[in-house]
């Protein structure tokens, strides 16, 4: 059976789409956050924290969490930007070709007043979610609804859930496979064709269009030590793979960009 319903994530009011073969996706209105994405195996694909808040307080450590309109500090605005803050609205579901989707908007009237004063344009984002079978699909739409042209980069942080982080292998971000092995932080320029997450769990296949770079992430141990919302040993279960575009790109008034990302389980 196909549903949209909605649900609670903690404190946090969520949408839990569920496909005819079981697979199911929860997103927090919270940031347009997915916490979790279970493909039709039954196999639970993303990682999240067992210390993360989810209560509105901070943001959520895990998911994937979007990222706008500035990657980490580059840039004079809160790190890693205010979408992944935000309270997005549910602004459409159903089922088209691609599969059962919902999509998630914000706009700048939806920002709490401090964080408008901080970004004053005219914007609408759009987050596509869609599933089908072992895929997930995620569609990030921004478009400039104001008077005057803006800067912005984007990013999907996503976190995937491995069984050993020491003996997960990447393959497509170099011309060799990238093992992680402890602390990993780099951005990947000009990604082309498709990423592999392989680990004892099993096997993804990343697919991303207009997303120029990917990124990938890695606390550590001295690092994850260090972060209050995620235990000292829970960088072992997670590999970050972001589709990016880390260089901003200036959208003229009636300006529109968008980036895919396709996630498949093999």
């Amino acid at each position: 059976m196909t549903t949209i319903a909605t649900t609670t994530v903690g404190t946090l009011p969520a949408v839990r789409i569920t496909a005819p073969d079981g697979a199911q996706a929860t997103v927090t209105l919270y940031g347009a956050h997915l916490v979790s994405w279970i493909s039709a195996d039954g196999k639970e694909r993303l990682f999240c924290s067992t210390r993360s808040a989810l209560d509105g307080s901070r943001a959520i450590r895990g998911g994937v969490p979007v990222i706008f309109p500035q990657f980490a500090e580059r840039g004079s605005g809160m790190r890693h930007g205010f979408a992944r803050v935000s309270t997005w609205r549910l602004a459409d579901s159903g089922v088209d070709e691609e599969g059962v989707f919902a999509v998630f908007a914000l706009t700048r009237t939806d920002l709490a007043p401090d964080i408008a004063a901080g970004f004053p344009h005219g914007f609408e984002l759009r987050l596509k979610v869609t599933l089908e079978q072992q895929r997930l699909s995620l569609g990030l739409d921004v478009r400039n609804t104001g008077d005057d042209e803006f800067a912005f980069s984007a990013a999907l942080h996503t976190y995937f859930a491995v069984d050993a982080q020491d003996g997960a292998a990447i393959h497509g971000v170099g011309d060799d496979a990238l093992a992680i092995s402890d602390k990993h932080d780099e951005i990947y320029r000009d990604v082309a064709g498709a990423i592999a997450l392989s680990h004892a769990g099993g096997k993804l296949l990343l697919n991303q269009s207009s997303f120029t770079d990917a990124v990938v992430w890695n606390p550590g141990a001295a690092d994850a030590a260090s972060l209050s919302d995620l235990e000292d040993d829970e960088y072992r279960r997670f590999v970050c793979i972001e589709p990016a575009v880390i260089a901003p790109l200036t959208l003229k008034p009636g300006g529109a960009w968008r980036g895919d990302h396709s996630i498949d389980a093999v």
